[in-house]
């Protein structure tokens, strides 16, 4: 005997009771050493900002940080750039940072990263980065704009960010 398949949920919405979380988007303080601010937007297949999003950002160095995005679908954080990794087949990992996407709508999370910009050389040897498509990479390297990185976050549609199965 089987039982019928229940229907798949969305992921979120997020409750504020159990989101909190100590550093939050603060993983590094703001003016300390090596300290950089990480800023973009979630954006859904319209081009939409996607007000109630929360993103996971996790590297080596630092550690792990958590934001909600606000009505503008924007979001941010403050730490340091992570040196280069060593990957499991013994090569190195261009500096990047892992980042989750939690979204209403969603039936599971996203996963995907965020490259550095200034990692050009890095970059081009990066294993992960080279599984990607050249014409689709662009969506992985934040963009340097006056200091800070902008890294939008594209859910679909053009220049829809490359989620990594796992």
């Amino acid at each position: 005997m089987t039982a019928p398949l229940t229907p798949s949920q969305t992921v979120g919405p997020f409750f504020g009771v159990g989101m909190p979380f100590e550093q939050g988007e603060q993983i590094a303080p703001p003016g300390s050493a090596g300290a950089i601010r990480i800023e973009g937007q979630v954006l859904d297949g319209d081009g939409q900002p996607v007000p109630d999003a929360l993103l996971e950002i996790w590297q080596p160095a630092t550690g792990f940080g958590r934001a909600r995005t606000d009505s503008e679908g924007a979001f941010g954080f403050t730490t340091v750039k992570p040196g280069a990794v060593p990957a499991p087949n013994g090569r190195t990992q261009a500096p990047h940072l892992n980042v989750t996407v939690f979204a209403r709508g969603l039936l599971r999370h996203l996963v995907t990263r965020m490259y550095f910009p200034d990692e050009t050389e890095a970059n081009a040897t990066d294993p992960v980065l080279n599984l990607v498509a050249p014409a689709r990479r662009e969506t992985l390297v934040a963009k340097s704009c006056g200091g800070v990185l902008h890294f939008d976050i594209r859910l679909q549609g053009e220049q829809e960010t490359v989620f990594f199965a796992i």
